[in-house]
């Protein structure tokens, strides 16, 4: 079916497939692929660039940028090494062309011509159900298409929020979808927002030379756990970026070219160049007519069963638009569940219990599994294993040492969750990724044989602590003494 036309239409009539795929992010294009390369009749409709937010102005373009930043920083901190240079030199439009060439590179990867050449017909267009099982494709410059389909998967994804404060419509705000067209280095950024998106950017700008602030109405980085995401806003405040939590912005207004907030509590106001909203987003659904196809939808997104089922069985929803974490490897996942759904007929369900997590800070900040008050909740007793980065060789050698593991076990030694702050956390915490998804005990991580020296000791090492006091104590220390004596 290469070229694409299900159900042998014509090119510009009805189509009939399959399975229709709304989006062509993260999580459309994993079920469209598979699809297209298992035979199925597919239609993929994207109604922007293909890729959606990961690659074009999410992921892919915030860790190039994060690159750049922490590139300039450990020039900086060179001397603690022993070696010495000139204080980096930003060329701030170098950077976003470095920005803007990783997503190029990657782009060919989500392109229109690849998912072509898989066997799907791509229509690029704005979808709209006309009923349970079709809907109206508007093609800019193009007559519109009607696609009739067995299964609908909606992929939209979720776009930011802005959130409802006086004053903040009438003036000049960037988001994830703007920030990265910038040319020039902002003088003064403020993020509005102390979630990860907001601090990743906030340390970023600042590496790269900008003023930076950061306002949160509650408390940054609120849903980690409070004592690793205190060593990550520790960083952030050593590199100069200024955060204020517990402060709610009553307006916003514009005062002799800069923004000025307003904040409640007597504070004094904030004034910068650049204001960057980071506070939540919002799922792409407005457009779909939903009702029509007789599907529901809340503030957080399309309602969805275990499976990712909506309340017409025939459409499925996954990634950023169904509520649920709003990360690309889950959008990956949820993919997976569709396809074993929707074309296997095997009843996979969704698990959002076990799903880890990264915030890509220096240090970055990352976890898996239940924090400390769920596991309680879930356990009853719990034992909280930590070990730190300074107490880890590579760590001391790459002057990397600020940071710790966090481990979470129950009475049995099972393996609740874990957290690491520190250098690489995204890479350390993965061996623990699969000790929670696998209920896996804790002697299996201490018994691990790993490669001296590399950061993950720092895991093996926590592991090793549950049985100290046990291994150490005097009745072992007799037990020792007698079989020494022993012929």
């Amino acid at each position: 079916m290469a070229g694409g036309r299900p159900g042998g239409a014509t090119a510009a009539g009805p189509l009939d497939c399959d399975i229709c795929v709304i989006g062509a992010g993260a999580a459309g294009l994993s079920v469209a692929a598979a699809a297209g390369m298992l035979g199925v009749r597919t239609v993929l409709v994207e109604r922007g660039a293909m890729g959606g937010d990961c690659l074009n102005v999410g992921c892919v373009p915030s860790k190039a940028l994060l690159a750049a930043a922490k590139m300039a920083h450990r020039w900086r901190e060179a001397p603690s090494l022993g070696i010495r240079y000139q204080p980096p030199e930003i060329d701030f439009p170098a950077v976003m062309r470095h920005v803007h060439g990783v997503i190029d590179e990657i782009a060919p990867h989500d392109s229109v011509a690849r998912y072509r050449a898989l066997g799907a017909t791509v229509l690029q267009g704005q979808a709209r159900f006309l009923g349970r099982d079709a809907v109206e494709v508007d093609c800019p410059g193009a007559a519109s298409r009607r696609v009739s389909a067995r299964r609908f998967v909606i992929a939209t994804g979720s776009r930011p929020a802005a959130p409802p404060i006086p004053g903040l419509e009438a003036v000049p705000y960037l988001t994830n979808e703007s920030l990265f067209d910038l040319t020039a280095l902002p003088d003064h950024l403020v993020v509005l927002g102390g979630g990860p998106i907001g601090l990743e950017m906030a340390q970023a700008f600042r590496r790269l030379g900008a003023a930076v602030t950061v306002v949160e109405a509650a408390q940054a980085l609120g849903r980690d756990d409070p004592e690793l995401a205190g060593l990550v806003l520790s960083s952030l405040r050593r590199d100069g970026v200024v955060l204020h939590e517990g402060a709610a912005v009553e307006r916003v207004a514009a005062r002799d070219g800069e923004v000025e907030l307003t904040l409640s509590g007597g504070l004094p106001p904030i004034r910068g160049s650049h204001l960057l909203v980071a506070a939540g987003r919002r799922p792409n659904v407005e457009a779909l007519d939903l009702p029509a196809a007789g599907v529901v939808a809340g503030p957080r997104g399309i309602e969805v069963d275990s499976r990712l089922r909506t309340a017409n069985r025939r459409i499925f929803a996954i990634g950023d638009v169904a509520g649920g974490p709003q990360f690309t490897h889950v959008a990956g996942y949820h993919a997976g569940i569709v396809v074993r759904n929707a074309l296997f007929r095997i009843p996979a369900r969704v698990d959002h219990d076990t799903i880890p997590w990264v915030t890509y800070t220096d240090p970055e900040l990352a976890w898996v599994g239940r924090g400390e008050a769920a596991a309680r909740a879930h356990a009853g007793g719990i034992r909280i294993l930590r070990w730190p980065y300074a107490e880890n060789d590579r760590a001391r050698a790459e002057r990397q040492a600020a940071g710790m593991i966090k481990v979470i076990v129950d009475r049995k030694g099972r393996v609740l969750g874990a957290g690491v702050a520190g250098a690489h956390a995204g890479e350390v915490v993965q061996p623990w990724v699969l000790a929670v998804q696998r209920g896996m005990r804790i002697g299996a991580m201490a018994g691990a044989v790993l490669p001296y020296p590399t950061l993950g000791e720092v895991g093996k090492r926590a592991a090793g602590s549950y049985y100290m006091a046990r291994l150490f104590s005097p009745l072992t220390r007799k037990l020792v003494g007698f079989l020494l004596r022993l012929p």
